[in-house]
């Protein structure tokens, strides 16, 4: 890890405000990446008795689960890819290599943003992600996932305000 050439690491309140948002900013990008990798699969198990042997019936019960996978892989949920493309201003010619690399991306970028890997070029990168996002959630008429995107746009500006103030990193840009 890079620390400023001073004798002593200095972890001021603008200093920490930086690492809160850089922690929580990074830890968002690759929660939500890992989530394109989930989905939720209904298996069928034997029915336990009190003993927890199967029941001698035969019974069979179903229970639902999340799993992982790259088999899962789903950029959007099913209703939004159907909105999209049903977008004349979103042709499946951009759509399709967007929402192949999504994932991924969003992986990419939280983990170099936790491991403070070119933090600035990370955090702009981010934020133009959440804007192309954006655009496309306008054009869709989805107002709320607008809404809470513009909380990650200003919480991306806010964290590259603070960029001076990065400590604990990998690389200092």
């Amino acid at each position: 890890m890079t620390v400023p050439q001073t004798s002593a690491v200095s972890f001021s309140g603008p200093t920490l405000a930086f690492l809160s948002l850089r922690l929580w900013l990074g830890l968002r990008a690759l929660i939500a990446g890992v989530e394109k990798f989930s989905a939720r699969v209904t298996i069928q198990e034997p029915l336990l008795g009190a003993d927890g042997a199967p029941d001698p019936s035969g019974a069979i019960v179903e229970i639902e689960k999340k799993v992982y996978g790259l088999s899962h892989y789903h950029a959007l949920p099913d209703t939004l890819t159907t909105k999209f493309a049903e977008e004349p201003l979103l042709p499946a010619l951009l759509t399709r290599p967007f929402f192949a690399a999504l994932g991924p991306v969003l992986l990419l970028l939280g983990l170099l943003l936790l491991f403070g890997i070119a933090t600035r070029w990370t955090l702009f990168a981010m934020g133009a992600l959440y804007t192309v996002l954006t655009i496309g959630l306008m054009l869709i008429g989805q107002d709320a996932g607008v809404s809470w995107l513009a909380v990650h746009i200003g919480l991306v500006a806010l964290a590259l305000t603070l960029a001076d103030q990065n400590r604990l990193t990998l690389t200092r840009a």
